[in-house]
């Protein structure tokens, strides 16, 4: 089987354009198919706070209300994705921008209020691969950002991660895929304020040890769970670093079984 890359990008990287433009040349140069996927939270959490309009995480994910939809759809779908889109085609590197709306690319349904009530969040229920399949094939590299729809006419925030996975194992029917998670630290830190205390390898039973102790913890412990799904649905390699790993031999955190 052909490669396939899928790429999630977010933390600091999104926030600062200088981080930003080296991780996409760092991206431009992995070769073959690839696939980006791109968060934002930070910057919509900034907006939000200029706007007076309140922001709630709970266990890592964002509670969306009405006001939060509209913050993160203006800027997911609109400033970042665009943007991002922009610095690729300057880079030589053709991609198109999606949200999950887009040739009906990401479906999902309204989270469940109970037990807690997330507002407009969706969890993903379907990937039309035939459609990146499509994309890659003509050589054209998709950009998705964090909005998947309903099919009734609802747009959802959706945890990029979590986008990041499912197009990684409904990608594995075609390709023998890889699943980097890509931000602005080496990978997942045994100390925080010690930038080489990665840690090389975590599996399940690893991940509870350090939920436990406290090493991992918030935004991480959706991530990595979602590393999990995707390595049970198919997906050959998962990895969390910075950029420097989807092109260099650098240290980088591998998740396993």
């Amino acid at each position: 089987m052909d490669k396939l890359q899928v790429v999630k990008v977010g933390g600091n990287v999104i926030e600062n354009r200088e981080s930003l433009n080296e991780f996409l040349f760092d991206f431009t140069k992995i070769r073959g198919a690839k696939i980006l996927v791109h968060g934002g939270g930070k910057e919509a959490t900034q907006m939000a706070q200029k706007l007076n309009i309140p922001v709630q995480i709970i266990e890592g994910r964002r509670v969306t209300d009405k006001a939060n939809l509209e913050i993160i759809s203006m800027l997911y779908a609109g400033k970042l994705n665009k943007t991002i889109v922009a610095l690729l085609q300057a880079y030589n590197c053709d991609s198109l921008g999606l949200t999950g709306a887009d040739g009906n690319s990401v479906v999902a349904e309204k989270r469940s209020s109970k037990p807690i009530d997330f507002g407009f969040v969706g969890d993903v229920i379907s990937v039309n691969s035939a459609l990146f399949n499509l994309l890659l094939n003509q050589k054209i590299t998709p950009v998705c950002c964090a909005i998947t729809h309903d099919k009734n006419g609802q747009l959802l925030n959706t945890n990029a991660d979590t986008i990041a996975s499912e197009i990684a194992s409904s990608m594995s029917a075609y390709y023998e895929v890889t699943l980097s998670y890509c931000f602005e630290k080496k990978g997942v830190l045994k100390k925080l304020m010690d930038e080489d205390s990665v840690i090389p390898s975590i599996n399940s039973s690893q991940y509870e040890h350090l939920k436990k102790e406290g090493i991992i913890n918030e935004g991480m412990l959706p991530k990595i769970k979602n590393c999990f799904e995707a390595l049970k649905k198919g997906v050959t390699k998962v990895r969390i670093g910075n950029s420097k790993m989807i092109t260099e031999s650098i240290a980088y955190t591998q998740i396993k079984l």
